[in-house]
């Protein structure tokens, strides 16, 4: 038998009976039961970390993290718990389209928000992570994390390409008070910040005002596609301190890109992505921030236009 840190697999679920699923190898969404001999031992830290209040936690499992869900379903208690990397993986490793991936290089001392949108479980977290790593370690620079749980191995020291230092704090929102902890990184001057996910009218308030007051912010948010992350920030915003077409400038002013991911293949599967950029040099004409201002998000053509240049080594932001 083997244990179940040394199985490649992205998510186990464990149902009330205590039987174990991961996914198989052999189709695209199949599972297969999972009896690793030390289930016990793992079984017994999920049981005993939950504090009976947050459902959402992770645990150390021999070295390795998992974030853990714990849900009650008709039959009791069962739970989903993800197995995160031991290192952020290089960014280049994602599987992303070169030309896309390349972009985001440029982006590193630029300002404004990178918004990442999937389904559950698509590797947005993964996703931004490394591209924060990535940031960090070209340019340096103190970088803010807000995670409820923190996921990816982030916090720490980095050596950067050009000879500075980068340093990176993570953070857990007090009270799960998302608003308050962005305040608290705005306090702290840092150059980076990632926002696990945006969850809440007032973390969306906080984020587009972060975005357009010189910093570089990373998100995540559920979504079924670009224009659909959009529409979801600008509505969290709208719900508590601001007027929709407040939420749509800002927005408008304040992106840098969104990207929609969600993952293909079978076994180590990768990410397929649609993807929408503004033009980082807000002095100049931006046909994409006109458009979502407006707050008709008829973006089709232009997402579509944007990928068949860029995959073509083209200009992405043509003179208006």
């Amino acid at each position: 038998m083997v244990k179940i840190n040394e199985v490649y697999f992205s998510d186990i679920y464990v149902t009330p009976d205590k039987t174990a699923y991961i996914p198989d190898t052999r189709t695209a969404n199949g599972l297969e039961v999972f009896a690793p001999e030390d289930f016990e031992n793992f079984f017994r830290l999920m049981e005993s970390s939950y504090d009976g209040k947050n459902t959402s936690y992770s645990v150390m499992y021999e070295g390795i993290l998992y974030r853990v869900e714990r849900t009650i379903s008709i039959y009791g208690v069962q739970y989903c718990a993800r197995k995160m990397p031991k290192t952020v993986p290089a960014f280049n490793s994602l599987g992303y389209p070169v030309e896309v991936s390349k972009y985001l290089m440029t982006l590193t001392n630029a300002a404004g928000l990178i918004l990442l949108g999937g389904p559950t479980g698509s590797g947005k977290t993964t996703t931004i992570s490394s591209l924060l790593k990535e940031y960090l370690t070209q340019e340096g620079g103190f970088a803010y994390t807000i995670e409820d749980p923190t996921e990816m191995p982030l916090d720490g020291v980095y050596q950067a390409k050009n000879g500075a230092l980068g340093l990176c704090k993570q953070t857990v929102p007090v009270n799960s008070d998302w608003g308050a902890s962005l305040r608290s990184a705005l306090r702290s001057k840092p150059r980076f910040i990632m926002v696990g996910e945006i969850r809440t009218p007032e973390c969306a308030n906080e984020v587009l005002r972060a975005a357009t007051s010189g910093h570089l912010v990373l998100a995540t948010i559920h979504a079924n596609n670009v224009t659909d992350a959009i529409n979801s920030v600008v509505k969290y915003a709208a719900a508590f301190a601001m007027t929709e077409d407040l939420a749509f400038d800002l927005f408008s002013r304040g992106m840098l890109g969104v990207i929609h991911q969600h993952l293909v293949g079978v076994g180590q599967k990768k990410p397929a992505v649609s993807y929408l950029f503004t033009n980082p040099d807000t002095m100049k004409g931006d046909q994409v921030r006109g458009i979502i201002k407006s707050g008709k998000l008829n973006l089709g053509t232009s997402i579509e236009q944007q990928m068949t240049r860029m995959s073509r080594g083209m200009n992405i932001f043509p003179e208006v």
